[in-house]
């Protein structure tokens, strides 16, 4: 099982947990992984971390496609792997249409065909095979139609990226965890229930089957294919004290993360068994009741997705993880003693 570490976007004032980050680079976790929502951006902390670490890997998870054009992200990626020696990876993601036309100003249009273009321009620039030309049904590279002045240039990044610098896609919903598995090197997930993988794996195959059509990808092998849940980790002796600022998450995210029909958390958590729980949760949060949408949420749920409580429950919990098929653990957590507890086991 291999370890990393994600401290997500800011609340009202930014702070980068930097000696802690450093702290997992010391005992070897891979990577370290930021966020963005509607307030800090992914892409600048990691420059700050960068500039402070040697060696622990540095991804985005995720940059919101809506916030950025294909080449403006491909230089945003091609810039942080170059200062950080090659260390960056591409963390990307559609987001929601309640932040992606709140927030961005854009229509959440065709979110599959949005990333499989998007995909496919960051890895034309990155590859630099040619001057850079796309014609899609979102992108249109250079840009015509009524409103373009029809002098727009192909181009050729002046920059010498990496060709196979890898990139993620975050998905909770089937579909985009196929397409996922399809056209890119790893998923990742807000949380994830280690002892039902097949409610994922099955979409995956289903990706896996499709890459015969993208020659690139098809000569990788599939079993490198990196799935990276997010994973709380609270060490304490009070379960129920470990257990509450995890619920508060979930309830925001099964809860408030899109609307109803819409919220591929909600979905996500009833199709691993906890149906009857989102839907309560749902119905609360919409309602404007956050504390009984909280209330809502049971220790079996935190269970099932974290890592809460003493040391040898944790230690139990652990193996749970380490025989499932899942190869990442994205770590969250405020405490250096879980980062070390979990490194010990995990060695």
């Amino acid at each position: 099982m291999r370890l990393s570490f994600v401290f997500g976007y800011s609340s009202s004032t930014l702070q980068v947990p930097i000696e802690l980050i450093q702290h997992a680079e010391r005992l070897g976790y891979h990577s370290v992984w930021t966020a963005e929502a509607w307030g800090s951006d992914a892409a600048t902390p990691l420059a700050w971390i960068a500039a402070q670490t040697t060696r622990i890997r540095l991804g985005t998870g995720i940059m919101q496609m809506p916030g950025r054009s294909p080449a403006m992200t491909a230089m945003t990626a091609m810039t942080l792997d170059a200062l950080s020696g090659g260390r960056f990876i591409l963390g990307l993601g559609p987001s929601g249409p309640q932040v992606v036309e709140g927030w961005h100003g854009v229509p959440y249009y065709k979110p599959l065909v949005w990333t499989r273009e998007y995909v496919e321009i960051v890895r034309r620039v990155l590859e630099r095979r040619a001057p850079l030309e796309y014609s899609g049904e979102i992108y249109q590279l250079p840009a015509r139609g009524e409103r373009a002045t029809g002098l727009g240039k192909p181009l050729r990044s002046i920059l010498h990226g990496r060709a196979d610098l890898p990139i993620y896609l975050g998905a909770m919903a089937p579909k985009a965890q196929a397409q996922a598995a399809e056209i890119a090197d790893g998923l990742l997930m807000v949380f994830c229930h280690p002892e039902r993988f097949e409610v994922v794996d099955e979409h995956l195959q289903q990706g896996f089957a499709r890459r015969a059509k993208h020659p690139d990808l098809a000569a990788k092998d599939v079993s490198a294919f990196d799935v990276a849940p997010t994973v709380a980790c609270v060490v304490g002796d009070d379960l129920d004290a470990c257990r509450a600022p995890l619920k508060v998450m979930l309830a925001l995210y099964i809860g408030g993360m899109g609307a109803k029909g819409k919220n591929f958390y909600n979905d996500y958590a009833a199709r691993v068994g906890f149906e009857a729980e989102a839907r309560v949760i749902q119905e609360h949060y919409l309602a404007g009741n956050r504390g009984a949408a909280i209330a809502a949420v049971t220790d079996a749920m935190v269970d099932a997705f974290h890592l809460v409580g003493p040391p040898e429950r944790i230690r139990e919990r652990f193996q749970v993880w380490r025989e499932s098929k899942l190869q990442t653990m994205l770590i969250s957590t405020a405490q250096p003693e879980a980062l070390e507890l979990l490194a010990e086991l995990s060695g």
